[in-house]
């Protein structure tokens, strides 16, 4: 049976306030300034420039009108000329002329010269040391282009010309054919109605190849390869031997079993490490990921600006994340002028002037509480890893997770997180982000944390200096860690060292 009642409930929920405060937080530096153009799109109450600018237009105005009431009786006898003017009769207008003639009135005011030249209104104020807050794009013609281009100097009728320009249309970044030509034929049968065979794509595939860059058009790594070498003619017997170490023995050769190989082809140890120096000057991606090269190049803005003067730490905030902005005085006039009117329409013009001024006033406050907690935010941080920020020594790194910060600057874990993950602070020893600084720790052997970073810069270090002959396991690794007193296990290792992209020992392994 359904009853109606009343029951109270505490329910946590965020205003339109703080869901606006939420979303400018994690709006990088690069992005705020077209965040604040899209606020002055839609809301015209919204202007840019100072509080303080503004009362000094007050004041301005104000004096200007005591100036007015001062001069007036001056300017009494300008303003009967010009009401005459427009209402004279020729006699008058003969009688105006006599008094200009006669310098009883001044000409210039009556001179409007629109015809204003160019030069006089530009102005060259600006300096080669001024910031360009244009985004740098780079525009490059692709290898599929230069492939089209060179595709006409070659003898193909028009048949193999289409199928060679789909074949072309279908390489990838890196420059490669990863699909089937049987998957082709089909493509060519259903998409453009021609027919072709898989014979047929090969020969046309082969021609493809030929062109520059060498290895274009391959279908794995090993043919690359091969065709780079193919174009060198085997004049050196190191080329002979590295191309037959590509053809037979390329699964070999990606595992770094040079013993293997060397058994098998009979060579000594130089032969086989002038072998495998020829190979590695080839080029495994002749495409030269062009997605990456034509893509615009986002440069870094710094949300903050760190500097050690006199062994002191000084932070700043990047200048435009502190816009200026204010309320439009003519929206606030407009306001004034239509509470003195009564009607209806009146009311409805005062409920819309109202909500933009509300929602300026709510966004220039939001912009106000995001530069406070940022500021906040990377003050606790500076001052927990103040060691390392005096010597930019990453093993002075101390451990440091969300919860810490947010512990000091009282703000909840999730607010600091949105400002870790998308600000940028500019140090005497780089530009990093936030969350560079945050790290989990272990305890050492004396009962003191280390910080994560800290252990992978000593793996990092230990790895750089092992004996490429002979490099070190991770076993090996945690051992040395072990001895150092980090207590530290082989899994643990292994997760830190392919945290950093470094292969396994069998794979750094060098002749």
């Amino acid at each position: 049976m359904q009853r109606l009642g009343l029951h109270q409930k505490l329910l946590q929920k965020l205003s339109p306030q703080q869901i606006q405060l939420m979303k400018l937080l994690q709006v990088p530096t690069a992005a705020l300034e077209q965040r604040i153009k899209e606020e002055f799109e839609i809301n015209p109450a919204l202007e840019e420039g100072s509080p303080d600018d503004l009362a000094d237009e007050e004041v301005q105005d104000d004096e200007e009108d005591d100036f007015d009431d001062l001069e007036k009786d001056d300017d009494e006898v300008e303003v009967e000329v010009e009401e005459r003017i427009e209402t004279a009769d020729e006699a008058e207008a003969d009688a105006l002329e006599d008094a200009i003639r006669n310098d009883e009135v001044d000409i210039a005011d009556y001179i409007e010269d629109e015809d204003v030249p160019y030069y006089k209104l530009n102005a060259n104020n600006t300096s080669k040391d001024d910031e360009r807050p244009e985004t740098p794009i780079t525009v490059s013609v692709s290898y599929q282009d230069n492939l089209l281009s060179n595709l006409g100097m070659l003898a193909l009728d028009n048949h193999h010309y289409l199928l060679a320009q789909h074949l072309i249309g279908s390489l990838d970044d890196d420059g490669y054919l990863r699909r089937d030509l049987d998957s082709v034929v089909d493509d060519l049968a259903f998409t453009q109605n021609i027919q072709s065979n898989e014979k047929e794509l090969e020969d046309v595939l082969r021609v493809i190849q030929t062109l520059d860059p060498p290895g274009i058009a391959a279908r794995n790594l090993q043919e690359c390869l091969m065709l780079q070498l193919e174009r060198r003619h085997h004049d050196q017997v190191t080329e002979v031997v590295a191309y037959q170490i590509l053809k037979d023995y390329m699964d070999e050769f990606s595992k770094k079993h040079y013993e293997k190989i060397q058994k098998s082809l009979s060579l000594d140890e130089e032969d086989l490490k002038e072998a495998i120096q020829e190979i590695l000057t080839l080029n495994p991606r002749p495409g030269g990921g062009s997605a990456e090269d034509t893509r615009s190049s986002q440069t870094i803005i710094p949300d903050f600006i760190l500097s050690v003067i006199d062994n002191q730490l000084e932070l700043t905030l990047n200048s435009r994340n502190d816009p200026e902005l204010r309320i439009s005085r003519s929206f606030q006039e407009m306001l004034q002028s239509y509470a003195k009117d009564k009607k209806k329409e009146s009311k409805d013009a005062i409920v819309f002037i109202k909500s933009k001024i509300d929602a300026a006033k709510w966004f220039i406050d939001a912009i106000k509480q995001r530069q406070h907690t940022l500021l906040a935010t990377m003050t606790a941080i500076m001052n927990f890893q103040q060691e390392y920020f005096l010597q930019g020594d990453e093993r002075a790194l101390r451990p440091m997770i969300l919860k810490d910060i947010a512990d000091m600057v009282g703000l909840d874990i999730s607010t600091v997180s949105r400002v870790a993950n998308s600000k940028y602070v500019e140090t005497p020893y780089g530009t990093f982000l936030l969350k560079f600084f945050f790290s989990e720790g272990l305890t050492t052997d004396s009962g003191e944390e280390a910080s994560s970073r800290e252990i992978k810069k000593i793996l990092e270090d230990h790895i750089g200096s092992e004996d490429k002959k002979h490099p070190l396991p991770d076993e090996k690794l945690a051992e040395i860690l072990n001895k150092a007193g980090y207590n530290i296990a082989r899994r643990t290792v292994a997760k830190y060292r392919e945290q950093m992209n470094i292969p396994v020992a069998r794979l750094r392994k060098e002749v």
